[in-house]
């Protein structure tokens, strides 16, 4: 664990050195995004990959998070830390009760129910007068940016320092009794149960930690764009890159979502500068069923069974030398 934190102290020192050596304030959007999309990717994972149990309503959490910030600006004028810390508590108890009342369902059931689930979301937030309703509300980005060069380097930096902190919980989760745990129900739920494993505990865990990190992840969204509507809170390309980019990674381990959410987020940048941005979405989509049909696995599976192969065909000759 300690090589770990050493080197989570040298990507935040790297984030920070980025901000005071790049002045193009592109890169720190597009950085904004990979790191957005990283957390949720991240946070999907501890309930779907770590779990297996697909949940399609993640962007759900994410669009409950945004417009908890929302509220808690216009009615209390709270600091980001603060609105972070909130949205994060809502939507981990959302998860708690959601779980409660859905994981007792599974495989399609279960992801239907969550879809479901987000359709509700969306509708509730499009009446919330409130908050802006279906036309939305515009945030004013506050002129405090501590001793960065703008707001948008400063929302840079908070979403690293939230992308740290949910892969560093995804690393511990995955190596804890209760990653074990967890991995026994992804591999046979029922033999887990004759063996004393707590499933429904383990699987509440699993979804509360899930919608803390989404709700985390979509606190400083508004503002990001400084406008904040449901088409874009419950954004369809939001919603498809949680789960693509883990699936992508590879969804057994903790960092398998941080290899898709970087190859994947990298791609879709690059591609919006020289191509256009309503490309995204189609390459996420072909992407995706490549993986899926070719490398169920991800990336990660991929080169495990390259390494497998490798180690065979060496250990063959040897096996034949000693007969």
């Amino acid at each position: 664990m300690g090589r770990f934190w050493l080197g989570a102290t040298g990507v935040f020192m790297a984030g920070l050195l980025f901000t005071g050596a790049v002045d193009n304030e592109f890169y720190f959007f597009s950085g904004y995004v990979i790191l957005q999309g990283l957390i949720m990717a991240t946070a999907w994972n501890i309930l779907g990959g770590f779990t297996g149990y697909v949940n399609f309503g993640s962007a759900g959490f994410f669009a409950v998070g945004a417009y908890i910030s929302v509220a808690l600006h216009q009615a209390l004028a709270l600091p980001l830390p603060f609105l972070i810390l909130a949205s994060g508590m809502v939507c981990g108890l959302m998860g708690l009760a959601t779980g409660y009342l859905t994981l007792r369902l599974k495989g399609i059931y279960f992801a239907i129910s969550t879809l479901a689930m987000a359709i509700v979301l969306e509708t509730v937030i499009t009446n919330w007068e409130y908050v802006g309703g279906a036309s939305g509300a515009y945030i004013l980005t506050p002129k405090d940016s501590l001793f960065f060069a703008s707001y948008v380097e400063l929302l840079f930096m908070v979403m690293l320092i939230i992308a740290i902190a949910a892969v560093a919980f995804a690393r511990y989760l995955s190596t804890s009794r209760t990653g074990k745990g967890l991995t026994a129900i992804r591999d046979d739920e029922l033999a887990a149960e004759c063996m004393g494993v707590p499933t429904l505990r383990l699987k509440l865990v699993s979804a509360t930690a899930m919608g803390v990190f989404m709700g985390m992840a979509g606190a400083p969204f508004p503002f990001f764009i400084t406008f904040v509507d449901p088409l874009s809170a419950f954004s369809l390309f939001i919603a498809v890159n949680a789960i693509a980019m883990p699936l992508i990674g590879g969804t057994k381990v903790w960092y398998g979502p941080v290899i898709g959410a970087l190859i994947l987020g990298l791609t879709q940048e690059i591609t919006t500068v020289t191509i256009s941005s309503e490309l995204n979405l189609l390459i996420v989509g072909v992407v995706l069923i490549g993986f899926i049909t070719l490398a169920p696995g991800g990336i990660v599976g991929l080169v495990q069974d390259f390494s497998r192969k490798r180690l065979r065909s060496k250990a063959a000759p040897s096996a034949g030398g000693d007969r």
